[in-house]
């Protein structure tokens, strides 16, 4: 047992530190106090994480797994406050009456996120009499077994023990402790976990006997662990909701749209939220959009350096409509950004019409739509084109008056990069033409179409390489339309494990497909003719066209992804 102290770093690793150093390291929330650390330091997380245990002679526990047993004895406020989760070590604790009679004798272990002081043991001595055996773990494991275990915000809504106390630097952070500040904080702890999941959405959905909360992660939803007492504060909820985005409280019957800007630590959200009348209650909806986030380039987005070398032969022609295509959510505004970042430059005047506006784009002036006076994607189009741009990026093609300006745009001399929703490339030729556009005119303006997909991305910690059988991948490789021969070859490829870095999954980030569709004569005459989007893909394939399915079997034998996650995303365009 390590001897406590209101100060716990260790004496050997604080003399490496500057007086700054230790202060940043002191202040910093307890989750964040190795990350502060290793920064100190120069060092990776796992390295520091090993210093600091073999200073202060503690064990580093890892694939943790929780003591139900435990669950019960400490206040869901202190474990949050205090970033600590009772664990299993060894065998299994008992439960029921038998965990009565083991808790004055059986050790208590549990994982932290940081070393333990003096202050955090008397208060956990006050809840259990067992004896404590500590170990230290990866903080955002440990973090997340919290979540698992209490729920996002049970230290906010808790209705238990009265008797904890929290510490003195969270009681600066809250003014009040009634139930309206509880609801604020438990929104403020969503929002907060949902950033830290790189969550893309979070939909408060009201049920029959619960508030279900889910977040949209890599493109999957997820369901939020939640308090058990939080249909209590249902009704407090969807209203702080409401306050936030400026909605009127009163209207519950019709739905309504609004936004939130909102800032957690160093990261500012432009969130914009829906509303929807349920058959219970309101739904909510939010779709979170980073203003500082980091944009992609073509490297990152996945692309090959074969698929980077023909879009950019066609980002230097000087007029054209490049067209990305997709679902919603797979990345289409994403890639348009990466492919302007590409192009800017101080000779080029370019302008976007974007809704929203997901990555400012420093030199580019973008216009943000507002329908509700008017400025659509049409308006802001044709006003656009007096405002003498070289390229113009529209957000999306909606409807048949969009299409004919853009069109009308390219024709004209000017590039214009937009994006469409339809299953795959050549679907954009017949998509515009079903709207009412000419073939002639697509044939003419169009020079490249890009369907993109999204798949998860293996964890790089823990992925290993597992057998395959002869037949699963060859019926994989026929319903990706991939070459049967190519299995011959392949005799184990990569699959999720789960560990600590991606909280169990397997899988950390998204990797993007591609399906890059060039024109040329030969298509040219076939859109003229209206011929359908299966004859579009059969010459273009024969032409060299990679299809989404042979671009993610690429990813899979690569090792970015799996096969299973490319049958689920790119399954869809054969149903």
């Amino acid at each position: 047992m390590i001897a406590l102290a209101s100060d716990t770093l260790p004496a050997v690793l604080a003399a490496r530190l500057t007086e700054e150093q230790l202060q940043s390291v002191r202040e910093a929330a307890r989750g964040q106090r190795l990350a502060a650390l290793a920064a100190a330091l120069t060092l990776p997380e796992p390295e520091t994480l090993t210093a600091v245990a073999q200073a202060a002679g503690l064990d580093i526990a890892s694939n943790l797994e929780t003591d139900p047993a435990a669950r019960g004895l400490l206040p869901a406020r202190l474990v949050h406050d205090y970033q600590i989760i009772p664990i299993q070590f060894g065998p299994a604790a008992p439960e029921g009456e038998d965990a009565a009679e083991a808790t004055s004798s059986t050790p208590l272990h549990l994982a932290t996120a940081w070393l333990p002081d003096a202050i955090m043991a008397d208060w956990l001595r006050t809840f259990t009499p067992r004896p404590l055996v500590w170990h230290l773990a990866v903080p955002e494991r440990i973090h997340q077994l919290i979540i698992e275990n209490f729920g996002v915000g049970s230290g906010a809504l808790e209705d238990g023990d009265e008797s904890y106390v929290a510490p003195e630097s969270v009681q600066q952070a809250e003014e009040v402790v009634d139930e309206d500040a509880a609801v604020v904080r438990f929104v403020t702890d969503v929002i907060k976990q949902a950033v830290e999941d790189q969550a893309t959405d979070i939909h408060f959905e009201p049920q029959e006997e619960q508030l279900r909360i889910r977040y949209r992660v890599d493109g999957l939803l997820v369901p939020v662990p939640v308090p058990e007492n939080l249909l209590r504060f249902q009704d407090a909820i969807i209203s702080r909701l409401k306050i936030m985005a400026r909605l009127n409280i009163s209207e519950k019957r019709l739905p309504q749209d609004g936004r939130i800007n909102f800032k957690a630590n160093n990261t500012v959200l432009d969130i914009r939220v829906a509303t929807a009348p349920t058959i219970y209650a309101e739904s909510v909806s939010l779709r979170l959009l980073n203003q500082k986030k980091e944009a992609y380039t073509m490297d990152r987005l996945g692309m090959s350096p074969d698929e980077q070398a023909q879009i950019i032969s066609v980002l230097d022609y000087p007029h054209g409509i490049i067209l990305v295509t997709g679902p919603t959510g797979s990345g289409k505004s994403t890639s348009l950004n990466a492919f302007l970042r590409k192009i800017n430059s101080t000779d080029l005047r370019i302008i976007t019409v974007e809704d929203p506006i997901e990555y400012e784009v420093p030199g580019v002036n973008q216009m943000q739509i507002r329908s509700e006076i008017g400025l659509t994607f049409a308006s802001a189009l044709r006003s656009i084109l007096r405002q003498d741009p070289d390229v113009i990026m529209v957000g999306e093609i909606r409807d048949k008056d969009t299409a004919e300006i853009a069109i009308r745009a390219s024709l004209t001399g000017h590039l214009v990069f937009s994006t469409l929703h339809t299953n795959d490339a050549p679907g954009a030729i017949t998509r515009l033409v079903d709207m009412g556009i000419e073939p002639f005119l697509v044939a003419s303006a169009i020079e490249l179409v890009i369907a993109q997909r999204l798949v998860r991305r293996l964890c790089p910690n823990c992925c290993a390489p597992e057998p395959i059988s002869k037949v699963k991948l060859l019926e994989t490789l026929a319903i990706l339309e991939c070459d049967a021969a190519e299995a011959e070859l392949i005799t184990a490829l990569k699959h999720p494990v789960g560990c600590d870095r991606c909280r169990g999954t397997g899988y950390r980030g998204r990797i993007g497909l591609f399906e890059i569709f060039r024109l040329n004569d030969e298509l040219h005459e076939l859109i003229l003719q209206r011929e359908s989007t299966r004859t579009l893909t059969q010459a273009a394939r024969k032409q060299g066209m990679r299809t989404l399915g042979q671009s993610g079997w690429e990813k899979v034998k690569a090792g970015h992804t799996t096969l299973e996650e490319v049958l689920r995303v790119v399954t869809v365009v054969e149903k």
